[in-house]
């Protein structure tokens, strides 16, 4: 499924295709968590870097160098919005395959993990 709700089009991975990529994930893909450093030390997935969104201005210059704009790129966020917002901002600065993690980490604690604590 594609977004172009936020101008710019991006894809949308389920939560329960999330745990498949991770499953299977040999390092081919990047992953994104947007939320805030407190949201992450409550609940968190394993293998995702996090760039809070309101932190921007302390990591932006450096997705250039720390991502691959190439390479599968699936974003993170608590249900789904701030996630899509950083989509939308990867897609603009050349990011070709960028998908939003529909339902965020509660969906993925509801309907994948319930060892995943909600919040």
């Amino acid at each position: 499924m594609t977004d172009t709700s936020f101008g710019q089009p991006f894809s949308q991975i389920s939560v329960q295709e999330l745990a498949q990529c991770l499953a299977t994930n040999e390092g081919t893909i990047q992953l994104i968590d947007v939320r805030e450093p407190q949201e992450v030390a409550i609940s968190r997935i394993d293998g995702f870097v996090n760039l809070p969104l309101s932190k921007y201005e302390q990591w932006s210059d450096q997705v250039a160098i720390r991502l691959n704009p190439t390479t599968e790129t699936l974003v993170l966020c608590h249900h789904g919005v701030r996630s899509a917002q950083m989509c939308q901002w990867l897609v603009t600065q050349g990011f070709t395959n960028v998908k939003n993690i529909t339902g965020g980490i509660s969906a993925y604690s509801i309907l994948v993990d319930p060892s995943v604590p909600q919040y």
